[in-house]
C-alpha cells in the first residue's frame, strides 16, 4: 500500500542556500555558484566551491532548485517558494515535536520567544480572524 508522497524538507545548509536565493536583489534571476558562495559567506558559512556545487546538485535532484547552463557556468534558482518550505518545516516540527498540537506549538513559541507588544497585537488579530473563519 502506497503512503502519501514524502514532502522533502531542506537540511540546514540547503535552507541557507534557499535563503540566499530568495533574498537575492534579483530574486527572479538565477545565481552563479560564486554568488551563492558569497551569500553563504555573508551568513557566516564560508564553504569550499566543491562543497557548494555538491549541495546545489543534490538540491536539483530533490527538485528544490532549477539549474541552467550559460557558457561555461551553471546558474541556480529556487524551484520552491519560500512559503512552501516554511509550511513543510512547520508541519514537520508540529508533527514530530508537538504531536500535531498547534496549541502546544504556539504556547512553546510564545513562552520561548521575546515577543513584543506589537507582535502580540498582530498575533491576537490573526487568532481572532481564524476563529471567525472557523465559525462561518
Amino acid at each position: 500500500m502506497a503512503g502519501k508522497p514524502k514532502k522533502l524538507k531542506p537540511t540546514e545548509l540547503e535552507l541557507l542556500i534557499l535563503k540566499v536565493l530568495w533574498r537575492s536583489d534579483v530574486a527572479d534571476l538565477p545565481l552563479a555558484v560564486r554568488d551563492i558562495r558569497s551569500g553563504l559567506a555573508e551568513s557566516g558559512r564560508n564553504l569550499a566551491h566543491t562543497s557548494v556545487i555538491t549541495t546545489l546538485n543534490i538540491m536539483v535532484d530533490k527538485k528544490f532548485l532549477r539549474r541552467t547552463k550559460r557558457k561555461n557556468a551553471f546558474y541556480f534558482s529556487p524551484k520552491l517558494e519560500q512559503e512552501t518550505v516554511e509550511s513543510r518545516v512547520i508541519e514537520d516540527v508540529l508533527n514530530r515535536v508537538f504531536d500535531g498540537s498547534a496549541q502546544s506549538l504556539m504556547l512553546a513559541l510564545l513562552d520561548q520567544s521575546d515577543v513584543d507588544s506589537d507582535d502580540l497585537i498582530e498575533i491576537r488579530k490573526m487568532i481572532n480572524r481564524k476563529a471567525k473563519q472557523k465559525l462561518e
